[in-house]
């Protein structure tokens, strides 16, 4: 049965887990480095959901790696691209795929998006701008690396809203964080040495692998098979609205005006979306296959 005002909920609330994530993880890289903390991060809610769940067929293993394939080049470029580039700019470049996944999905199933669809994306897109961007906003090696992020989690949305249904979403998602881990690990060793998780590391890697990268990432597959790709986007892009609010609550940080203002655009646009935008805009809500999924 498909409930689409529960898959809305739980995208909020995976959106609520990624923004709570940038506090945590901000202080969690300061002693380990960025790839070795995304691959025992991924490692940890890998092996915790294979215990529940594990995957049975080839299909599952070449679909899931697939999906796993573009989660992990989302995160690679966009944590290598951080180093070269501002936080601002990482943000404010990583937020255009809500641009790119209603534009990608419908150059997969050749239709023009909904026109609703996109005045949404572009909405989000000035929101999110006007809550990251700087002064000293350019395009240089670490932005252009950021683009490819955005390209690569849009793409990562579409490929689950064509093949998640297939499976059920337990194991599924086991193999694409089991395969984020392995790659993420495998770059750490290369660029990093493979740094071992100190005592101190593991609160941190315990939270962002469990709550976050494996309870709110289910959350997200399971809502994309009701509702679509391109209002996943939309919704998701609360994500740096939680982050500033978590941040002003933890960090003593506050929004500026420019902030405020971002921030009723993403809600705006997430409201225009989920109300005008129909099942076969883009590609087609896949029905839930199980309770679980």
């Amino acid at each position: 049965m498909r409930r689409p005002p529960f898959a809305y909920l739980a995208l909020a609330v995976a959106a609520l887990f990624f923004g709570a994530t940038f506090v945590v993880i901000k202080e969690a890289v300061e002693t380990l480095p960025p790839l070795s903390f995304v691959g025992w991060r991924f490692l940890i809610s890998a092996m915790t959901l294979l215990l529940l769940a594990w995957p049975r067929g080839s299909r599952i293993w070449k679909e899931g790696t697939l999906a796993g394939l573009f989660l992990f080049a989302g995160f690679a470029l966009q944590t290598w691209g951080l180093s070269l580039t501002s936080a601002s700019n990482s943000g404010l470049i990583t937020g255009l795929y809500v641009v790119f996944t209603p534009l990608l999905a419908g150059a997969v199933t050749r239709r023009r998006p909904n026109p609703w669809t996109t005045v949404g994306a572009v909405t989000a897109f000035v929101g999110l701008a006007l809550l990251t961007l700087d002064d000293s906003f350019g395009l240089g090696a670490g932005d252009l690396m950021t683009l490819g992020c955005a390209a690569a989690f849009a793409a990562h949305i579409v490929v689950l809203s064509r093949v998640a249904y297939r499976h059920p979403v337990v194991p599924f998602t086991a193999v694409q964080l089991l395969f984020t881990a392995g790659a993420a690990l495998a770059a750490s060793a290369i660029f990093e040495g493979l740094p071992l998780p100190a005592s101190s590391d593991m609160p941190a890697l315990l939270l962002t692998g469990l709550a976050v990268s494996g309870g709110a990432f289910i959350l997200q597959v399971w809502a994309q098979t009701v509702v679509g790709p391109a209002r996943t986007a939309i919704v998701l892009a609360l994500e740096p609205v939680f982050a500033v609010a978590f941040a002003a609550w933890l960090l003593d940080e506050r929004l500026t005006r420019r902030g405020w203002i971002g921030s009723a655009l993403i809600l705006g646009a997430i409201y225009v979306v989920v109300n005008t935008t129909k099942d076969n805009d883009e590609i087609p809500a896949a029905e839930a296959v199980s309770p679980a999924h």
